[in-house]
């Protein structure tokens, strides 16, 4: 038996639990179906058959999930940081117990390549065992003096948020989003991405059974009209954070500005990887490759412009079309797997529209640019790379969100910043010199939340993880996350008895 085969078996195994019970809610500790019983398909990309059946959640659903996320709260915050942190390492210890059964599942719910899945879970754990470290802290302020007056600040848990996840990577970014909630001492609504919502089911069940009190934790699965929309307006939900496509997240500022919801939001980007000359070619070109056609193209750090200064332009893009038509694309349970399917048909013909847009702007296709024949079943599509290309062509400023690249080719410094900030996204940006110098003026100016020089996106958990412009608001990541999930007071004391302005005496 060959080692997909197994995996295959492996798969069937872990998703038969499925066969006979849909993909339920959990909703006050309790898993329950949808309060009309409707239901809806979730189709693997891999083959475009059916792996699973979930409740489909509604306003009645979410207005259950948010009453009892309202009814655990006091407890939850009022639980000491040190017990709430060994709660969360429970959980992570459970997640890497299980790691196997995530990954696998994962693979088949969203097309992802196993060799990046089966590390997804480990990064999920991770995020607990961390934002549980920090839990007994996280309440603590400052101290601040000045003339005759000591102030104190702490921080308390905003009390029930709503968490909406995306369906790339979906059980990582469930965990980098709600493990810091638990850990601030809020409570949870969580709505999964509907096209790939298996794995939140296992995470909540891992959870509790870890020993997250009931209600703490609340799943409702559903669509974002009817059970996402309900969730950003309900009045009991003090905060929304959501991590998906920059239009939703408008549509989400708007459903919460009627009970004026705190939001935090990651979303799109169109990513400059910058590259001069006298950088190590070898390694940028690695790195270029790596943030682009990993997990298929679909997450938001990815580098989808590769700006290139002119004179190593065609030796530069010509490697990086080299090392993309040499990567394997298939089965993402195979271990030899790269680029699996895409998530789902529709995002497919997206992504393949983007082909024939590009001849028709005039660039060039240098790699891929099609469907590979060989999978002509499920959502597969070839790593690609766009030359000739101009910073204005379409193929250049909209979020393509596969393995897509788009390469544009730079005169001097300014040339690189100016196409570089020529964008509505600002979330990363990557820029490979070997001038230090350059490295700090250039990242100073350069419009993005997160900045990598001479690396590609490698993640240090205590700093901050958002962008700019159409590309987010807020920060993730350390006690930036705390700064979303709680409010901060401060009480002022007199130390001396200072003048009061006296009125009608």
């Amino acid at each position: 038996m060959s080692a997909l085969e197994s995996n295959l078996e492996k798969a069937r195994q872990y998703l038969a639990r499925f066969d006979q019970t849909p993909c339920l809610n959990q909703i006050g500790g309790e898993a329950v179906a949808a309060s009309d019983g409707a239901t809806f398909e979730i189709v693997s990309p891999v083959d475009l058959k059916p792996i699973a059946r979930a409740a489909h959640g509604k306003a009645a659903d979410i207005d259950r999930a948010a009453k009892a996320a309202k009814a655990a709260f006091a407890d939850w915050a009022a639980l000491p940081g040190a017990e709430r942190k060994a709660i969360l390492h429970r959980i992570a210890d459970a997640i890497v117990a299980r790691a196997e059964e995530i990954a696998f599942v994962e693979c088949m719910d969203t097309g992802q390549a196993l060799r990046f899945m089966s590390k997804a879970a480990l990064r999920g754990a991770e995020n607990f065992r961390f934002f549980g470290d920090r839990a007994p802290q996280a309440a603590d302020g400052q101290t601040l003096h000045t003339a005759g007056q000591v102030n104190m600040t702490k921080r308390s848990p905003i009390g029930p948020v709503g968490i909406i996840t995306p369906w790339n990577t979906p059980f990582m970014l469930s965990t980098w989003k709600i493990a810091p909630a638990l850990a601030a001492g809020c409570t949870v609504v969580h709505k999964p991405a509907e096209l790939s919502p298996l794995s939140a089911r296992l995470l909540v069940e891992i959870a509790e059974e870890a020993g997250l009190p009931k209600g703490v934790w609340n799943l409702v699965n559903g669509f974002g009209e009817d059970a996402g929309k309900a969730l950003t307006e309900h009045p009991d939900i003090k905060a929304i954070g959501f991590v998906g496509e920059s239009r939703t997240g408008q549509m989400i500022m708007r459903q919460g500005s009627e009970t004026l919801k705190r939001v935090h939001f990651e979303l799109g980007g169109k990513n400059p990887v910058v590259v001069f000359a006298d950088a190590d070619l070898e390694r940028a070109a690695d790195a270029a490759v790596f943030m682009i056609y990993s997990l298929n193209g679909e997450r938001c750090t990815s580098s989808s412009r590769l700006l290139v200064e002119e004179s190593i332009y065609d030796s530069f893009t010509a490697k990086v079309a080299e090392k993309a038509k040499r990567i394997k694309i298939g089965h993402p349970l195979d271990p030899d797997t790269t680029i699996g399917p895409l998530i789902h048909t529709v995002h497919e013909e997206k992504v393949l529209s983007y082909f024939d847009l590009a001849r028709q702007e005039g660039a060039t296709i240098a790699a891929g640019g099609r469907k590979p024949p060989e999978f002509p079943d499920g959502c597969y599509v070839e790593p690609t790379l766009f030359t000739n290309a101009r910073n204005s062509m379409r193929i250049a400023q909209e979020e393509i969100f596969g393995p897509v690249l788009t390469a544009i080719p730079f005169r001097d410094e300014a040339d690189a910043l100016a196409l570089a900030n020529d964008t509505q996204y600002g979330l990363t940006g990557y820029l490979w010199t070997s001038d230090v110098t350059r490295a700090f003026r250039f990242s100073d100016a350069l419009e993005a939340g997160m900045i990598w020089v001479n690396s590609e996106n490698t993640r240090h958990l205590p700093t901050p993880f958002g962008g700019v412009k159409n590309s987010g608001i807020g920060r993730d990541g350390g006690d930036w996350s705390f700064d979303f999930y709680m409010e901060t007071k401060n009480v002022a004391f007199a130390t001396s008895a200072h003048r009061i302005p006296k009125l009608g005496g």
